[in-house]
């Protein structure tokens, strides 16, 4: 007979434990664990069902071209590396309505549509399971997004182990799982959405696509903090770990790869959300600057590298006194210390009077970025708020900034500067070090400086 065991299990971590504790050891959250019954029984695994082969040399393995196929969306070969790898499980994670069973539906109906009899099988189906919406209800947004091909097969259904018997009876070309947080597996006696339910299902559905070479596409919650739900050792099951970035109420969404294991974890997509669905943005740069304001003080275009793509965005300060004892710190799209340490610089080495300023920093368009070739930029549009001195339309401000207020030398400068020459930028002010190896062609005009002060002097009016 089953053995029947109790435990308790956090659904903030999935930390378990024998006996209840009011405080996860592990995550450190107050009343997360909760009882779950655990029937444990001999059954198969689903690798059984692959042919299993001996151990062999590395050297000796056969490589395929075939292993990545297209998924005629650009912006998503992008993200994957260039395609979809046969076997390979995708989380895919966002906050609702972000974008997130739009983007798959579309690529199930490019991939249909252009007969993906090579996409991961022979076969030329694609699997579509969606289990927060019912059938009508998917072919209503299906209808939305364009004609619908005859090869594409959708089920309701949360059960994992009816899933897995309708894939190996179809063989599909690609499984999308709506989402991998209402699924469950009988065999567990916890609710769907449960640590247990998420850990276990996930684990049949990355099984059942190593054994029959089918990758496999989960649609995956995130909590109000914007984590994956559900425990942390799903994003370690999978190959890759998508997260979709942007505000529903703008039209921009930003696709971004946290984890891959078959290409960048850099690179990131841009699309659009119409009436008709997700639109590509081939060029970002232009779209994310074409509303700037015209001789507005803090304002700064900074271009950035995501991946392999230079980006052109646009850096908006705003500097206030303050009424308060403390004076607020605001930032979106950057990190919080970075802009700190970068006020704390501007106050010490170039002499500018912000400890009794509020300020608020903003990347327009909702996007996020990191590097440090941006700090010269932030620094200049919170000194260009502060003396009500606008940027030149026509220059870009390229640098990282170190404590003692020298420009240090970025990354690929090239790349960066000819897109904003390509852009119509006239000016740019980079670090002095990073003058000596760059070989621009072109009208625009290279001035190097060395500190934050030099570069203030030279961007700013007055």
């Amino acid at each position: 007979m089953a053995k029947v065991k109790s435990i308790f299990t956090c659904q903030q971590c999935g930390y378990q434990s024998a006996k209840w504790l009011g405080r996860c050891p592990d995550c450190n959250n107050w009343n997360s664990l909760t009882e779950e019954t655990q029937i444990r029984e001999t059954r198969p695994s689903l690798r059984q069902f692959a042919n299993p082969q001996p151990p062999q040399l590395l050297s000796d393995v056969q490589g395929s071209d075939e292993i990545r196929q297209s998924t005629n969306i650009e912006e998503l070969d992008r993200i994957l590396g260039g395609g979809i790898v046969s076997g390979s499980v995708v989380l895919v994670g966002g906050e609702p309505g972000i974008g997130k069973s739009t983007l798959l539906l579309q690529a199930c109906l490019a991939a249909c549509r252009r007969a993906c009899q090579k996409l991961a099988s022979a076969s030329s189906s694609i699997l579509y399971v969606s289990a927060e919406e019912s059938i009508q209800q998917t072919k209503l947004r299906a209808l939305r997004l364009g004609e619908i091909p005859k090869d594409l097969y959708i089920v309701s259904e949360t059960n994992v182990d009816l899933i897995t018997q309708y894939v190996r009876k179809l063989s599909p070309a690609l499984v999308v799982i709506d989402s991998i947080q209402v699924m469950y597996n009988p065999d567990l006696s916890s609710g769907a959405g449960s640590v247990s339910q998420v850990r276990e299902c996930s684990g049949v559905l990355t099984a059942l696509a190593k054994a029959s070479n089918i990758p496999v596409f989960l649609v995956g919650h995130v909590t109000k903090e914007g984590y994956l739900a559900g425990p942390r050792v799903l994003e370690h099951m999978v190959d890759t770990v998508l997260y979709f970035e942007g505000q529903r109420e703008t039209s921009f969404r930003i696709l971004r790869a946290v984890k891959n294991r078959f290409g960048s974890t850099n690179e990131i997509g841009v699309f659009q959300m119409t009436g008709c669905g997700l639109a590509q943005v081939n060029n970002p740069s232009q779209l994310l600057l074409a509303q700037r304001p015209k001789q507005a003080a803090g304002s700064v275009v900074v271009p950035c590298i995501e991946g392999t793509r230079p980006l052109l965005v646009e850096i908006q300060a705003l500097v206030s006194r303050s009424g308060l004892v403390m004076p607020r710190r605001w930032c979106s799209g950057l990190d919080y210390n970075r802009i700190a340490l970068l006020i704390a610089v501007l106050e010490k080495r170039a002499g500018l009077g912000l400890a009794s300023q509020d300020i608020f920093v903003n990347v327009v368009g909702g996007i996020k970025v990191q590097e440090p070739a941006i700090d010269l930029g932030i620094a200049v549009a919170v000194a260009s708020s502060l003396k009500e001195a606008p940027v030149e339309q026509q220059d870009i401000v390229l640098g990282e900034i170190g404590l003692g207020a020298e420009v240090r030398g970025v990354t690929q400068p090239e790349v960066r500067i000819k897109e904003a020459q390509r852009l119509g930028f006239k000016r740019c002010i980079i670090a002095k070090n990073n003058l000596k190896s760059l070989k621009i062609k072109g009208s625009i005009e290279l001035i190097g400086v060395e500190t934050v002060s030099e570069a203030l002097e030279a961007v700013l009016k007055k």
